[in-house]
C-alpha cells in the first residue's frame, strides 16, 4: 500500500555546531596525501594500482587504473580519454547534437590534467590511490562544459570580488539487502530495503545497518573526505551521512568521491544502494541538501552574519545572496534536477520543497536559514541526491553573486506552512518546465556563457526525449484492459 503525508518525508539534519576560524582551517587536514608521498608508497609497494580520473556530466567518476609502475613513468601524464565522456547519457551512450563533440569531429580524445591537491588513498579497494583531473583539449586549453570547470569559474568571479565559497552536501541513499545484479533481474521489483518501518534518528534500526554505514563513515575519513555523523532516515532503509563543510571545489571533490565510494562499498559487500531522487513514490525522497556561505578570501572571516544586521542577524551581504538564489532558483532548476524523476520528489507534505521562500528552520521552504555567528548560513532544500555537486554549487555561486552585484532586495520572510499557502513562486513541476526556465535565462546565459548552457539543455532535452519514447510500467497498468 502506498505511504502517503507525513509518512513520506525527507528530513534535514545537519547540526554543524557554529564554527570558528581556527575549528574551519582544522578541517582542511584530511588524509589527502603529495605527490611525493604517493611516489614514495608506490616505489615500497604500498600502492599498486592509481586510478586518474574527471567527472561527467551526471558528477560520476569517469577515468583508466594505471599500474603502479606506470604511474611511476609517466607521473604526468594524466589521462587520455575520448570526449564523449562529456557528450553522453546514463547508459555512457554517445548522444547525438552536441556542439562539443559528435560524429563529424570523429569523437577524438581530451586530456585530464591531474590536479596534484586531490590525490587520496582509497581504503576500500587494495593498494589503490585516485587523483581527480580537469579536463582540456589536447593542446591545454580548459574545456569549459566540463563540470569541474564550470565550477572553477563561479569560484573565480567569486574570489575577484573578494569572496571565498564555502559549502557543504548532506546527502541521503537507501540502502537495500538485495545486490545491484539481483535488483535488475528482478528488473527493481520487490526490493528488500534494509528497514521495514520509519527509521528516522532510530538508534535500534541504524544498529541493523551499522555494518555498513560504518564501513562508509571509516573510509571516507581514510579517503579524505571528513564526515559528520551518519543515521537512519525516515525511508525504509534510507540512509543519511553528512560530510563536514569546505571550501566549494573541495566540497564537490568530496562528494563525488563520496558517493562513488558508497556505490563500491555496497558491490563489494553484496548488497545494493541508489541516490535517486525519488526510487519509490511510497517513500520518501532522497536530498542533496546544499549548504552554502562567504567567506572573506583574506581573512576568512564568515561574512553572512552581523551583529547590527537584519533578521537572524543577516549581513547586508547576505541577504542580497539569499535574493539571488531566491530570484534565480528556477533559472537554475535543471542544474538542481537534472533529471525526469528529480521532479517526481517534490512532494507536499513530503519534506521535499514545492515552493521558492525563505524562513528561518523552516523545512517547509526551499530555502533555510540557520546557524549562529560565523556558522550563519543557508540551506538550500531543492537538490535532490541525483544531482552533479559542481554544477548545483556552481549554480548557487552565481545565483548569489547576482544578488550581491545588483543588490537585490530580499523578499519578506515566509512564515507557516508553505505546503498549503497560495500564491507561492513554485519550483518547476517537471523537467521541461526547468529546460524553459535556463533556455530563457539571460543571466544563466552572461554567468556561463552560451556555450555552456547549450550544452547542458542538449542533455535534458535528450534526457525528455529519452523518457517520451518510453512506455512505462503505470502505462500498462492504468491501460493494457481498460483502453
Amino acid at each position: 500500500m502506498a505511504r502517503t503525508g507525513t509518512a513520506t518525508r525527507e528530513r534535514s539534519t545537519t547540526t554543524r555546531a557554529d564554527r570558528t576560524n581556527g575549528q574551519s582551517r582544522r578541517q582542511e587536514k584530511t588524509a589527502k596525501i603529495t605527490l611525493e608521498e604517493l611516489v614514495r608508497q608506490t616505489k615500497a609497494g604500498a600502492v599498486d594500482t592509481v586510478i586518474i580520473a574527471i567527472a561527467d556530466l551526471q558528477g560520476r567518476l569517469m577515468g583508466k587504473r594505471l599500474t603502479g609502475p606506470y604511474f611511476l613513468d609517466h607521473v604526468d601524464e594524466g589521462l587520455h580519454a575520448c570526449d564523449y565522456l562529456l557528450a553522453m547519457d546514463v547508459d555512457n551512450e554517445p548522444l547525438p547534437g552536441f556542439k562539443f563533440t559528435n560524429w563529424g569531429t570523429g569523437y577524438g580524445d581530451m586530456h585530464g590534467h591531474p590536479d596534484l591537491s586531490t590525490i587520496r588513498r582509497i581504503p576500500w579497494l587494495e593498494k589503490t590511490a585516485l587523483i581527480l583531473c580537469d579536463v582540456e583539449t589536447m593542446d591545454g586549453k580548459a574545456v569549459p562544459v566540463a563540470p569541474r570547470q564550470v565550477l572553477r569559474r563561479q569560484i573565480d568571479r567569486a574570489r575577484k570580488l573578494g569572496f571565498n565559497p564555502k559549502t557543504g552536501s548532506e546527502l541521503e541513499f537507501y540502502l537495500f539487502k538485495d545486490t545491484y545484479e539481483q535488483a535488475a533481474e528482478r528488473d527493481y521489483r520487490d526490493l528488500q530495503p534494509y528497514g521495514r518501518y520509519i527509521e528516522d534518528y532510530h538508534i535500534l534500526q541504524g544498529t541493523k545497518a551499522e555494518w555498513f554505514n560504518r564501513l562508509i563513515r571509516n573510509g571516507m575519513e581514510g579517503a579524505g573526505v571528513p564526515v559528520e555523523n551518519s543515521k537512519g532516515e525516515w525511508g525504509f532503509g534510507q540512509q543519511e551521512i553528512n560530510l563536514r563543510f569546505t571550501e566549494s571545489l573541495e566540497m564537490a571533490d568530496r562528494h563525488v568521491v563520496y558517493k562513488n565510494g558508497v556505490k563500491e562499498i555496497a558491490a563489494l559487500n553484496q548488497v545494493a544502494v541508489t541516490f535517486m531522487a525519488k526510487w519509490s513514490m511510497a517513500q520518501a525522497g532522497s536530498s542533496f541538501h546544499l549548504h552554502s556561505s562567504l567567506w572573506d578570501v583574506k581573512s576568512d572571516k564568515a561574512l553572512f552574519h552581523s551583529a547590527n544586521g537584519g533578521p537572524h542577524g543577516m549581513s547586508p551581504l547576505f541577504q542580497h545572496y539569499l535574493a539571488g538564489l531566491i530570484a534565480l532558483a528556477r533559472d537554475f532548476s535543471l542544474f538542481y534536477a537534472p533529471f525526469v524523476n528529480s521532479y517526481k520528489r517534490y512532494q507536499a507534505t513530503s519534506f521535499a520543497p514545492t515552493s521558492i521562500v525563505w524562513s528561518w528552520d523552516n523545512r517547509t521552504c526551499g530555502f533555510r536559514i540557520i546557524g549562529h555567528g560565523s556558522g550563519l548560513r543557508v540551506e538550500c532544500r531543492i537538490p535532490g541526491a541525483d544531482a552533479n555537486p559542481y554544477l548545483a554549487f556552481a549554480a548557487t555561486i552565481a545565483a548569489g553573486l547576482h544578488g550581491i552585484e545588483n543588490k537585490l532586495e530580499l523578499p519578506p520572510e515566509f512564515h507557516g506552512d508553505a505546503y498549503t499557502a497560495k500564491n507561492l513562486p513554485r519550483v518547476p513541476g517537471n523537467l521541461t518546465e526547468a529546460i524553459n526556465a535556463l533556455e530563457k535565462s539571460e543571466v544563466a546565459r552572461a554567468a556561463f556563457g552560451d556555450e555552456v548552457v547549450e550544452h547542458y539543455l542538449h542533455s535534458a532535452r535528450l534526457e525528455r526525449q529519452t523518457f517520451d519514447s518510453a512506455v512505462t510500467d503505470w502505462e500498462l497498468r492504468r491501460n493494457f484492459e481498460r483502453i
